[in-house]
């Protein structure tokens, strides 16, 4: 029996001006411009044509880059930094 690594589609449920929202394996992840530069400047195409492969990596084909799950899951849980006081 052969090894076979599975691929899904992942869907872009939501783009704003601060990041995207992004379903893969019936979880929503947060994806802020501020913690991955990489998207800020993406099409709206090159977002939403993401796979997942397995249940641990992201893939944007037409950016070229692989991002792991856990990693985002971190930045979900990293605490939010406060803008500067400037008063």
């Amino acid at each position: 029996m052969k090894n076979e690594i599975r691929v899904a589609r992942a869907e872009i449920t939501s783009i704003d001006s601060q990041g995207f929202w992004l379903r893969c394996h019936r979880e929503e992840l947060y994806l802020p411009f501020a913690m991955f530069p990489w998207f800020e400047h993406a099409t709206v195409a090159q977002l939403c044509r993401v796979e997942c492969f397995g249940d641990t990596c992201l893939y944007w084909p037409g950016l070229d880059l692989e991002l792991s799950v856990e990693s985002i899951r971190l930045s979900m849980a990293a605490p939010q930094r406060n803008p500067p006081n400037l008063s």
